[in-house]
């Protein structure tokens, strides 16, 4: 999907007014709180310039009162600038982190609701760079237009009032300054954001790069990829040096240009200076003031300057997040959709097709004409070569694609028509890639019916063939299994994910592959569990090994996205054709 680039000063304006809208205008209580705080402080700095000036006017005329109440005062004003500063930090960090934390949850929930192609459009590592790269510089951002922009834009405001207090000459002398300084900051600022979201885009793409190549390393290894890779990943990492580059060299302009700018004003304001001195309209004190407020105002503008650059990456990130959030998921259910009522879990396919891609990218037909109507209770076992459309199949059953043509009935209702949450509760799946999160044995198989008690999930577990296993565990069903399942062996997991499917309990079982990977001793003992599993429930199995369906009641043989034949083990044998070939060269591998 191509990404727009929001160059346009009206598309930045709408794009922070719908993250005000959504995210932080609720939180208008601390923010007016914030503000004040604001104000209080740049009140007290612009009391500075205005306490020096009085200062040197007293000693001059020789006033020695000022040495017992100024530095009282001194004490006062920047104490209540010190607490009003604390208060503000601590209350913008507290706002900053709950909508970075609110934005995380809502973009990780619509990734969640999104269909499997639209997510596949990005690799895991670059939609997981989005809650960490691309939320560091929102956060920054959101912080620094708090506790940068509108803090000094409000001490600037409060020094240029006590500046016009001084001497209101010297002071349209410097504010002739600002117009001059502005173009520059923003075409800066324009290039940052350019580079931001190619850097952003291209260190997507490294970090996906380097999650392959370091998954894929023991293939690496085996093939003695390692050059090859080196290579690549230092392309990947040149490139966006490169655009680091060209982002600093763009943030390093902006310090001059604001250093000779803040030089034009001040060698403006000496020469001023320097005139009304020599005619007696200007005190030592009111000099003094004025340049005091000049330099302290010096800091802040530079911060407003170099803020520009910031909140131009940040809007690069907020482009990348409202670009996935505005990603629609296709496969939704209907408006008040009833739940699916099951009587004996058939499920027919009249005339179903699917292709993947759609009108914008290449169209790949998967499935055309599928005719076939797996019987309540009954077991289908669908054979074919890979590529022949026999796990695409499966997935249209609980939606996870919906057909492009025809449909897909559960007695007798269109699996579009039901609501997805009764859909999906209908079906249990057991693949070959096994799915166990980073938890416990315990709530890895909880996952199949949340709330089941103890007793139902060592029940689960038993019938799985899992809790003799899982009993001789360091800690039993609290055990956590590990990244992935990384802890347990492979006919272990298995038996996890079978466990979960038990505890399910759901009427129509899809299994894919389920012991293409294991080895014989576990392969029979999830056999066996398939079997009791599979008993008074409308499954449909894939599997390359013949061996493992030839008593399934009906066989399916798949070619090319179309149903080639149909019928039992026996029946295909003398057939002949497509079943009988796949027989026969297996035999002879065997």
């Amino acid at each position: 999907m191509a990404r727009k680039a929001f160059t346009l000063d009206s598309d930045t304006v709408a794009l922070l007014k719908r993250l005000w809208r959504e995210r932080v205008a609720h939180h208008r209580r601390s923010l007016v709180l914030i503000m004040i705080l604001i104000v209080i402080g740049g009140a007290a700095t612009s009391l500075y310039p205005l306490l020096i000036r009085e200062a040197f006017d007293a000693l001059d005329m020789r006033n020695m009162q000022i040495l017992y109440w100024g530095p009282l005062v001194v004490i006062l004003v920047t104490s209540i600038k010190g607490f009003a500063l604390y208060g503000q930090v601590v209350l913008t960090n507290v706002v900053v982190c709950r909508v970075e934390a609110d934005m995380q949850s809502a973009l990780y929930a619509h990734l969640i609701d999104l269909d499997l192609a639209q997510l596949q459009k990005d690799s895991p590592a670059t939609l997981t760079q989005r809650f960490t790269t691309d939320f560091t510089f929102i956060k920054e951002a959101l912080t620094r237009l708090v506790t940068v922009f509108l803090r000094e834009a409000v001490t600037v405001i409060a020094l240029v009032g006590a500046m016009f207090w001084i001497d209101w000459l010297m002071t349209l002398v410097v504010i002739l300054v600002a117009p001059f300084v502005a173009p520059p900051i923003a075409r800066i600022g324009k290039k940052l954001r350019r580079v931001s979201t190619a850097t952003q885009e291209e260190i997507g793409s490294m970090a996906g790069m380097v999650s392959e190549s370091l998954g894929g390393v023991k293939v690496a290894k085996t093939y003695a990829m390692e050059p090859y890779l080196k290579g690549r990943a230092r392309d990947a990492f040149e490139q966006v040096r490169a655009l680091k580059v060209q982002a600093a060299r763009a943030r390093a302009r902006l310090d001059p240009i604001l250093e000779i700018s803040a030089g034009f004003a001040v060698a403006g304001v000496l020469a001023l200076i320097g005139w009304q001195i020599g005619r007696g309209e200007t005190t030592i004190g009111d000099f003094t003031g004025f340049v005091t407020a000049l330099l302290l105002a010096a800091q802040p503008v530079r911060a407003l300057g170099n803020l520009n650059a910031t909140v131009q990456e940040a809007i690069a990130a907020l482009v990348r997040y409202y670009d996935v959030i505005g990603r629609k998921p296709q496969i939704a259910e209907k408006p008040a959709a009833p739940a699916l009522a099951i009587s004996d879990g058939t499920v027919r396919f009249e005339n179903a097709g699917f292709s993947y891609g759609d009108q914008a990218e290449s169209v790949v037909p998967a499935l055309t004409g599928i005719d076939l109507i797996v019987a309540g209770g009954s077991t289908t076992a669908l054979v074919g070569r890979s590529g022949s459309g026999k796990s695409t199949l499966l997935s249209l059953i609980p939606r996870l694609y919906d057909v492009t043509q025809g449909r897909v009935l559960i007695d007798g209702q269109d699996v579009r028509d039901v609501s997805l949450a009764s859909l999906r509760g209908a079906i249990s799946v057991v693949s070959q890639e096994v799915m166990l999160f980073d938890d416990t044995v315990r709530a890895n198989i909880g996952f199949g019916r949340p709330g089941a008690g103890e007793e139902a999930i060592i029940a689960a577990a038993r019938n799985a063939a899992a809790h003799d296993f899982i009993s001789a565990l360091p800690e039993g069903y609290d055990t956590r299994v590990g990244p992935a399942g990384s802890r347990l062996s492979g006919g272990e997991r298995q038996r996890v994910s079978l466990a979960r499917a038990f505890l399910k309990d759901a009427p129509i079982l899809l299994l894919d592959e389920a012991t293409s990977a294991l080895d014989a001793e576990s392969e029979k003992l999830v056999q066996e569990a398939l079997a009791r599993l599979m008993q008074g429930r409308t499954t449909l199995v894939i599997a390359h090994r013949l061996s493992t369906v030839r008593n399934a009641d009906l066989i399916v043989v798949l070619e090319g996205g179309v149903i080639v034949q149909r019928g039992n083990h026996e029946a295909l044998i003398a057939e002949g054709g497509a079943y009988s070939r796949l027989h026969a060269l297996q035999n002879s591998g065997a």
